[in-house]
């Protein structure tokens, strides 16, 4: 940086930090630089915004958050998808067990944000030293999930809004694509959101669809809450098992759990949560099985308790 920002609070920089997807296939592009042209969007901060041509037929594009939060997630950028795996945060930080710390509230975000720059003074990324001691289960869910080819697919340019009114007279001449918007939630996402993993969109489809990849498909009975853990360590408790389930599980609290059941004959237990919503998020994260030192204990959700014949019945 050529200045201090927790002196001066604004961001200077000479080159954004970009997935390969983002940055493009063309080795020469040309970038169009504008200090302070706009405000961070996690932390409304005034930044360098870069913008330039990912390749032929690709849409401009720009930076969107500042290089502090861009380092303090390791994200793109522009994308907002994390550097190595090619993943939203929320896949990431859910496999990983990695506690959000940055604040949601405007107050706080910029003064995080300065307070940041200075812990990253000899690291790339705050994350650095957090994905070293996580569980090897949620390391290979990430190995599995991870994008490791460019999708230059992402760069398209945006469906012409005249075209949809039927109002477009360019034809062939148009910069935008002529077709049908798709309208889901998929395309109604918050930079905010995805920046901090919160209700992502494209995050909960990529872990539903591994988890029922690993047969941690949600039963259609919505009462059910409980995770089967099999193949438990010898030595496990009831409150070893709660502990480490907590641990695992960065975006729930303890209260979230609201038993466990311990077999110790069988070497199983039952995880019983408050909620289906916490449940599934219990799933996705151990999709993989959940990590107990060397041993890893191997996750199904529990079943619906059977019916009780009614006592009038002749």
């Amino acid at each position: 940086m050529p200045q201090d920002i927790n002196k001066a609070g604004w961001e200077q920089s000479d080159f954004p930090i970009l997935c390969e997807t983002c940055l493009g296939k063309n080795p020469f592009v040309r970038m169009s630089k504008q200090e302070f042209g706009k405000e961070c969007g996690t932390c409304n901060r005034p930044f360098t915004v870069f913008r330039w041509n990912p390749g032929d037929g690709a849409r401009y594009k720009t930076t969107v958050i500042c290089q502090t939060c861009a380092k303090i997630k390791n994200v793109c950028q522009t994308c907002l998808l994390d550097l190595e795996y090619g993943l939203p945060t929320q896949v990431r930080d859910t496999a990983l067990g990695i506690e959000a710390e940055a604040p949601m509230s405007e107050i706080n975000r910029e003064y995080y944000a300065q307070n940041m720059e200075a812990k990253m003074a000899g690291d790339k990324s705050l994350l650095g030293g957090a994905t070293g001691r996580t569980q090897s289960a949620g390391k290979e869910m990430l190995k599995q999930l991870a994008r490791t080819d460019p999708y230059y697919k992402r760069n398209r340019p945006q469906v012409c809004s005249f075209f949809v009114k039927g109002e477009c007279s360019r034809g062939t001449e148009c910069p935008f694509r002529h077709e049908k918007p798709v309208q889901n939630d998929l395309s109604k996402q918050s930079i905010v959101d995805r920046y901090h993993g919160n209700k992502d969109p494209v995050a909960q489809k990529v872990m539903r669809g591994y988890a029922e990849q690993k047969g941690l498909k949600p039963p259609d009975d919505k009462t059910i809450t409980s995770l089967f853990l099999t193949s438990l360590p010898a030595d496990a408790t009831e409150e070893s098992v709660r502990t480490r389930a907590v641990q695992s599980l960065s975006s729930i609290q303890p209260t979230d759990i609201r038993s466990v059941v311990h077999i110790a004959k069988t070497r199983c237990a039952f995880v019983n949560f408050v909620d289906r919503t916490v449940a599934e998020s219990a799933a996705y994260a151990w999709a993989n099985g959940l990590d107990f030192g060397e041993e890893r204990a191997a996750v199904r959700w529990g079943r619906s308790k059977a019916a009780k014949p009614d006592a009038s019945a002749t």
